[in-house]
């Protein structure tokens, strides 16, 4: 059977993955199911990644921006939106669609 996204075997392997987390929430309570998870989460992250210090900055870096990178003027991409917008051809419905 193979495992792959898409296929018969992957739809029940998810299936029964959510079956088990909707039943530990019963069992356990929401939140002691929320910690639980988030526990497997940093046991699977730290077992997983081979450069945690890398993938640490890559993923800060993405979430705040470098200091040199220039802030985004809001008023001049609202501005180049309905540019794009008004310039863009009107989509008109056509009888007997």
């Amino acid at each position: 059977m193979k495992l792959e996204k898409g296929t018969p075997g992957f739809g029940i392997l998810c299936g029964v993955i959510l079956a088990l987390i909707g039943a530990l929430v019963m069992i356990i309570g929401f939140w002691k199911a929320l910690v639980l998870a988030l526990l497997f989460a940093v046991g699977f992250f730290l077992g997983s990644v081979g450069d945690k210090q890398g993938f640490i900055k890559k993923t800060a870096n993405r979430i705040i921006p470098v200091k040199d990178e220039t802030p985004i003027n809001i008023r001049q991409e609202i501005t180049r939106d309905q540019e794009q917008y008004t310039a863009a051809p009107k989509v008109t419905k056509e009888d007997g669609e």
